[in-house]
């Protein structure tokens, strides 16, 4: 009798452990658009070679006169194929789909959104 309640509360363990780390690193917590201009992209880090990004939005404003609000979009990508595209389209008018983590992995890089698709690029005017 001992050995099943120890068996029990061993899986009630592992499954609560389970969901935790599910829940922390792999739930996604939001998804959406950001569109702007490519500001950094680069390719970093010791171990785990990631890339990072920066996309400075237009149009960003506060609701209240003289708060500051940050028109950059920090982001990292951990497809291959995303990361070619937006090195292909360096300097463009990107609109990226992104998805929100709760928090980060080395391997999927520093930031807690991770864009996993490009919807859109236009040449920027000059």
């Amino acid at each position: 009798m001992k050995i099943r309640i120890k068996t029990i509360v061993i899986l009630v363990l592992l499954l609560i452990i389970t969901g935790f780390v599910y829940y922390r690193y792999y739930f996604v917590f939001g998804e959406g658009a950001k569109a702007g201009t490519m500001n950094y992209f680069v390719k970093k880090g010791y171990l785990f070679k990631t890339y990072e990004g920066r996309l400075i939005q237009n149009g960003i404003r506060t609701q209240t006169q003289g708060n500051i609000a940050s028109n950059e979009f920090i982001f990292s990508v951990s497809d291959e194929k995303v990361a070619q595209q937006l090195n292909n389209n360096a300097g463009s008018y990107l609109e990226l789909h992104y998805k929100e983590y709760v928090h980060t992995l080395p391997w999927r890089g520093f930031s807690n959104f991770v864009v996993d698709s490009v919807i859109s690029a236009k040449p920027v005017n000059q």
